[in-house]
């Protein structure tokens, strides 16, 4: 596998410089500017059109920037998007496990897909249907699950290959209280025990406030701040909470936020900030 090349930022896991994408003339990210630690949790807010998920897919080399730059794990995601892929695992706000598969055909499957085989391959998905606590349902269809069995699935697919950062979009989108708390904790523990830095997007304060390390806001595609939760909070003003930090760097309200039927479609619903 080839070195990472030098790097200044060698702390770093994610370094944007005046990162801008542009569609039909319209700048959905203008010139953001981003430095991420290693082994954390970093959160992007936003209101939906922010460029949450214009940046998230630049990073992931889904799509190429139109001006600036950005390294993943030391790689530039334009000039060496294969070396980013192999060091990173994404779990998109759309539904991607197949209802029609059970968990050990999708986490096969995903295995497969991340160049793994033979006793490699079988010993990284019985650690994965561990991990997402899925062995007592892992021969039963997707189709069959919870929302958060789900999503601890889609979380153990995205993590079969040891990833070192873990991109999720939106991971709690239509979840229950409880299931929501228990993909926290497998966040949480890909964190502690791992040592995976983990850049989520959400609408969901509270899961911002329990979960992210450090936050960053953006507004009409630029960045409107950027901080450790406490930092923020005391930046808009005594008393505030995380509701009041988004409106008032973000200038929006924040929208009110089953099975597996209800999960794919209230995925699909959801227009891409």
């Amino acid at each position: 596998m080839p070195e990472r090349p030098a790097n200044p930022d060698s702390n770093a896991a994610i370094v944007t410089r005046a990162l801008t994408r542009q569609f039909a003339g319209i700048r959905a990210l203008d010139r953001l500017d981003l430095k991420i630690a290693r082994g954390r949790i970093f959160g992007l807010l936003g209101p939906n059109g922010a460029g949450k998920t214009t940046t998230i897919k630049i990073l992931t080399t889904l799509l190429e920037p139109s001006a600036g730059s950005a390294t993943v794990a030391g790689f530039d995601v334009a000039a060496a998007p294969v070396e980013v892929r192999r060091r990173i695992g994404y779990v998109p706000q759309l539904l991607s496990a197949d209802g029609a598969l059970t968990a050990i055909e999708n986490l096969k499957l995903s295995a497969r897909l991340h160049g793994l085989h033979g006793a490699l391959l079988d010993a990284r998905v019985k650690e994965a249907l561990a991990f997402a606590n899925l062995d007592a349902v892992a021969r039963q269809l997707v189709r069959t699950y919870s929302g958060g069995m789900i999503r601890r699935l889609e979380i153990a697919q995205a993590t079969l290959h040891s990833p070192e950062l873990l991109f999720l979009d939106e991971p709690t989108l239509g979840l229950d209280p409880v299931a929501r708390h228990t993909v926290w904790a497998r966040l949480e523990q890909l964190q502690r025990e791992h040592g995976v830095t983990i850049l989520i997007t959400t609408h969901d304060m509270e899961e911002a406030g329990a979960l992210c390390d450090e936050l960053a806001i953006l507004h009409r595609g630029r960045l409107a701040a950027i901080g450790a939760p406490a930092a923020l909070k005391a930046a808009a003003g005594s008393g505030a909470t995380l509701d009041d930090v988004f409106a008032h760097f973000s200038g929006a309200a924040l929208e009110p936020g089953g099975r597996y039927r209800d999960v794919r479609d209230s995925r699909r619903a959801r227009g891409l900030g």
